[in-house]
């Protein structure tokens, strides 16, 4: 039973180190850069990511609750399409 919810604990942290480390990446780029990479805007990024390190930290609920879902894939759909798209761009100059 300690085993599972340390197990538990540890992943609910990754995950809201993974959400804020993509909130905080999406206030580094311009909002130019999100618009030459054919991506959401910046306004609509960093509001998803930030909510998603909000609703983290004040509901919790473990890492398989829905909201909690669906802001951690959001997430990950960031640090893996649209990143790298915004690195490419400065890759290229």
């Amino acid at each position: 039973m300690n085993f599972q919810l340390g197990v538990l604990l540890i992943v609910e942290l990754v995950l809201l180190m993974v959400k804020v480390f993509a909130f905080v990446n999406s206030l580094m780029w311009s909002a130019e850069a999100y618009s030459a990479a054919n991506k959401l805007t910046k306004p609509a990024w960093t509001i998803i990511l930030g909510l998603g390190v909000a609703v983290h930290l004040v509901f919790g609920g473990g890492p398989i609750s829905l909201l909690n879902l669906v802001f951690t894939i959001a997430a990950f759909v960031y640090l893996a399409d649209v990143r790298p798209a915004l690195a490419n761009l400065t890759r290229r100059r």
